[in-house]
């Protein structure tokens, strides 16, 4: 009997070592849930929010700094200057007792996103978890709750897949973390490899052991950092960590905006950055509802939810994902304003969800204001804006088509063939509108 459960074993080991090179499949798939999401929320959040853009008298922008000019409040610690000991005070000020998790996600939920990204630590070195790293963290505030732990649970009941911004390039508190180019501060490598090792590194350690994120999503830009603070030597480290401690977890092109190596999972464009032509890998844009992403109190820029719509649109028909930023009011509350927008597009989704999720792009030439996404046997046109005359042409042979109709409504779309394809006759309406071409395979 022995000898049978020894020779069992035996075998089962070298099954696993056998089996071991499928970990290479696994990880080409692990890509696989994102590049169908498609839509995603991104929060900023933190003590940054606190402020609202305005410190002692000043309102970001404000050209009266040499470096204030800019909407980014969760910047004012640098942009307005604000001392670190002013600013360490905030600790003391962030107890959002309004806040909601369930409500959060849920929204995001309605809204059509399928995936949720917050700011576990920004710039500014303060994290949004009782850590055991640093006390520059939540556990150091009047907040006595787990706030990353209550929306990891909200994303499980939700469905929504669940990933951490960490900063683990810039802190401006820790010592050796970087530091702006426009800072009188300069890191040494040296210096920074304290930081490195000592914060960022065990930090993002227990990020992973304590919530098991789906992704992290880091934060850099620029050409010079590889050279003294994030070389590739560090991206590879921090990288291969992630990969030993959580295999299926994704990690994003800004790991190394000017060098992110091959064993990344998706490209990270520049914010609100929407390319031209479709690209292979796995990509998105993080995009702001306003100008700002954290919360700023005189941000009143706010984008209509058509055209957010279609930045979503027009980025999934080049292989895209959009990840659509909110900044919450310091005490919990998502504002009024970016919930209704949600709401708009969250309605638009459950009508013409069909041209969106699971579907793909289409190697083909589309007229400007129209984008197109293909599933199987159906192409989708999505007109974004109204079109001469209330034609599309695309090129389809017109014997490969069976029918077209609105998506939403069912409404018949007469077409006709011309000498390079089809011209759909689309009827007059409003908003944005897809047309549901059926063809033969």
């Amino acid at each position: 009997m022995y000898r049978k459960l020894l020779f069992t074993f035996v075998m089962a080991v070298m099954l696993c070592s056998q089996a071991f090179p499928q970990s290479d499949a696994s990880a080409a798939h692990r890509a696989d849930w994102f590049r169908e999401a498609r839509f995603g929320m991104f929060v900023h959040w933190g003590l940054y929010s606190i402020l609202g853009g305005t410190y002692n008298g000043h309102t970001m922008p404000d050209k009266s700094f040499p470096n204030g000019n800019s909407w980014y409040a969760e910047w004012i610690q640098q942009r307005l200057e604000v001392p670190p000991a002013e600013y360490r005070k905030l600790v003391q000020q962030f107890n959002p007792v309004h806040f909601d998790a369930d409500k959060w996600i849920s929204e995001a939920a309605m809204a059509g996103m399928k995936y949720f990204v917050i700011t576990a630590k920004h710039h500014d070195g303060f994290a949004l978890w009782d850590s055991k790293v640093s006390t520059y963290d939540l556990g150091s505030t009047p907040c006595k709750r787990d706030l990353l732990g209550e929306l990891a649970k909200a994303c499980r009941k939700y469905g929504l897949k669940f990933g951490f911004y960490y900063s683990h390039w810039q802190d401006w508190e820790y010592p050796g973390g970087a530091w702006p180019s426009f800072s009188k501060v300069k890191v040494t490598s040296e210096a920074f490899d304290q930081y490195w090792h000592k914060k960022c590194l065990p930090q993002v350690k227990e990020l992973i052991e304590r919530y098991h994120p789906d992704l992290f999503w880091f934060d850099t830009w620029g050409d010079d950092i590889e050279k003294i603070h994030i070389t590739p030597e560090r991206r590879d480290e921090l990288i291969g960590m992630i990969r030993k401690l959580s295999p299926q977890c994704l990690i994003n092109g800004r790991i190394l905006y000017s060098n992110p190596g091959d064993d990344i999972d998706f490209l990270e464009m520049g914010d609100n950055s929407y390319p031209d032509k479709l690209l292979e890998k796995p990509w998105q844009t993080p995009a702001t509802m306003v100008h700002s992403w954290g919360w700023h109190a005189n941000d009143h820029a706010w984008k209509p939810a058509n055209e957010m719509l279609g930045f979503l649109m027009s980025n999934i028909s080049k292989g895209g994902n959009y990840l659509l930023n909110i900044g919450p009011r310091p005490d919990g509350i998502i504002p009024v304003a970016a919930i209704g927008r949600l709401r708009q597009m969250g309605g638009w989704l459950i009508a013409n969800s069909e041209a969106v999720y699971g579907a793909g792009p289409v190697k083909m030439p589309s007229p400007a204001g129209v984008v197109l996404t293909q599933k199987k046997d159906v192409i989708y046109a999505t007109i974004l804006r109204p079109q001469p005359e209330n034609q599309v042409e695309l090129g389809i042979p017109v014997e490969k088509i069976t029918s077209c109709s609105i998506l939403d409504t069912a409404l018949p779309v007469k077409f006709e063939g011309t000498g390079n394809g089809v011209k759909l006759r689309v009827p007059e309406g409003e908003g944005i509108r897809v047309v549901r071409i059926n063809i033969r395979p």
